[in-house]
Parts: structure tokens; C-alpha cells; sequence
């Protein structure tokens, strides 16, 4: 079974999310916009999006939901971020400003 896009930004939410490609993700207020966009590898996607949960090593404040896309490579992933972050602005991502 293919895991979801999209769930709470909670452990619950995040364990339901598919993990078997890399993705670029995207962690949304209650509103819908976007406070961090990031991605990880094949494998670590679970592991990654739980140091975002607060008293996580990188917690993102105020994050209600997460969204992801699926990418073939991580080197998709990677330029995938940086076009998001270029548009999007996240408040939250240090790099790529």
C-alpha cells in the first residue's frame, strides 16, 4: 500500500506518510502556509520529519500539517527544494534565503 501526501504534523501523522522514495516536503500552518520546506532520502523520511516535532534537534513552530511529494532521486529532491524555497519563502528554512 502507497502511504499518503499528506498528514498531521505529529507522530501519528507522520508514520501513516509514504517513505519509500526521497521526497521535498512542505510543513504548513493551521492555514495552510507553508512555515518550512525541506526534503530526505529514501529511508530517513519518517526519521527526518520527526526532528522537525517540537524537542526534536530542529523543531518548526506552529507546524499543523505536512505535504509531500515523491521524487525519484535525491538530487530531484534537492532542486525541487530550492525552486520551493525560491518561491515560497518559508520562514522557517535558514538556507536558500
Amino acid at each position: 500500500m502507497a502511504g499518503k501526501k499528506s498528514g498531521g504534523f505529529n507522530e501519528k501523522g507522520i508514520e501513516g506518510l509514504a517513505k519509500d522514495k526521497p521526497i521535498v516536503y512542505d510543513i504548513e500552518d493551521r492555514n495552510g502556509k507553508t512555515l518550512y520546506t525541506g526534503v530526505a532520502k529514501k529511508g530517513r523520511v519518517e526519521a527526518r520529519l520527526k526532528e522537525h516535532l517540537q524537542g526534536g534537534p530542529d523543531p518548526v513552530r506552529g507546524g499543523s500539517k505536512v505535504r509531500i511529494q515523491q521524487k525519484t532521486s535525491i538530487a530531484d529532491a534537492e532542486k525541487a527544494e530550492a525552486r520551493r524555497i525560491k518561491k515560497l519563502q518559508p520562514p522557517q528554512n535558514k538556507r536558500g534565503k
